[in-house]
């Protein structure tokens, strides 16, 4: 596909097999691509409840592969066109069971992906397991990866900080099944796919890891929860699903969904990286001088400041991190909140106000 071509197929739904679609799009076209593939859950005999009711699994023939090594086959074929339609500073996101993603992540780094993270998506709400002779598979796991180690890929660390209440996010997310209004339906009442993920499993995902106006490949489209949540997150999306069913639910769903409508509300916490200022800088500006002296703020250490912008005590020499850090015996230290130097009125004030009006200034 030519990039014309390229932006007639931006959110969209393409009803037609994943590996043929990206094998004809253009090379280093897409962002982020977050794919749900099968998992070859190897099921075998009906699941049932203790009342002997059938439990609702996945039967589906696109689920059902006939060994190991035709799910290794075509796990490497679809990766494979995914990672050749993804840009050098892109990332993915597959996500699996302990049936597959084990598998997944071997073919992952064979293929030269570098893998981020692996996020335990713990489900709140997992079904029991009816039998009794295993654990309860309450969690699903995602693996993120760059493209190759080098990737300048996207994270928006201080968004994920503000999602938590200002708390470093975890890679454990206790996040429900997909329940209530949002799973889609059949004409009859049952579900329209048997793993629908939940939205906010996507809006975790997608703000993590991409910027407004990015376009986010789905090559397992489903029932079109990534369309959905990058449609209200202001990003484009390009969907790719076999099953024509499927991809009919998905455009109905999308279509309902009301994207923001003011710029304002889709920007997000983000720390703007500082310019840095060598402590030279202070020196060359006058700010302070050579022969000034630097103590800490209990005044228990001190030190001169030499003309080329290093500082000496009588024990070390060296900048204002290294001798920062030899003061206190320790493996490293900000100079720039450990140091003060005296004002006019002999009050102690922390260098780094200094290196704050340089930066003002640039």
């Amino acid at each position: 596909m030519s990039r014309k071509q390229e932006k007639t197929i931006l959110n969209t739904i393409i009803n037609d097999d994943c590996v043929k679609v990206m094998n004809q799009m253009e090379e280093n076209s897409v962002d982020l691509i977050f794919a749900d593939p099968p998992y070859n859950l190897q099921l075998g005999d009906a699941l049932t409840r203790p009342d002997n009711s059938n439990v609702s699994g996945v039967y589906e023939e696109w689920d059902n592969f006939e060994s190991m090594e035709a799910y290794d086959e075509y796990t490497r074929q679809w990766m494979t066109a995914a990672r050749r339609v993804l840009k050098e500073d892109g990332a993915l996101w597959v996500i699996g069971s302990y049936h597959n993603i084990f598998r997944v992540g071997k073919i992952l780094q064979d293929l030269g992906f570098w893998i981020l993270n692996d996020i335990i998506w713990n489900k709140v709400n997992p079904m029991p397991n009816f039998k009794g002779t295993r654990f309860t598979n309450a969690h699903e796991t995602l693996i993120w990866a760059s493209k190759n180690p080098n990737s300048k890929y996207t994270f928006n660390y201080e968004a994920m900080k503000a999602l938590n209440e200002d708390t470093q996010m975890r890679s454990d997310w206790s996040i429900p099944l997909c329940t209530g209004k949002e799973r889609l339906k059949d004409k009859n009442g049952e579900k329209l796919h048997p793993t629908q993920k939940p939205e906010a499993l996507l809006y975790r995902v997608i703000m993590a890891s991409s910027k407004v106006g990015d376009v986010i490949l789905d090559p397992f489209f489903g029932t079109g929860t990534t369309g959905a949540v990058a449609k209200k997150l202001g990003r484009n999306f390009i969907g790719i699903e076999k099953d024509s069913v499927y991809a009919k639910g998905a455009k109905e769903r999308i279509d309902k969904v009301i994207p923001v409508k003011n710029e304002l509300c889709l920007e997000y916490s983000s720390k703007k990286k500082q310019p840095r200022v060598p402590f030279g800088n202070v020196v060359e500006r006058g700010l302070l001088n050579p022969g000034d002296f630097l103590y800490d703020a209990t005044r228990k250490h001190c030190a001169i400041i030499r003309s080329d912008g290093t500082i000496k005590n009588e024990v070390t020499e060296g900048s204002i991190h290294q001798v920062g850090a030899a003061a206190q015996n320790a493996a490293a230290c900000n100079g720039w909140v450990f140091w003060y130097f005296e004002d006019e009125n002999k009050e102690l004030v922390c260098i780094d106000e200094l290196r704050q009006q340089i930066r003002s200034e640039i």
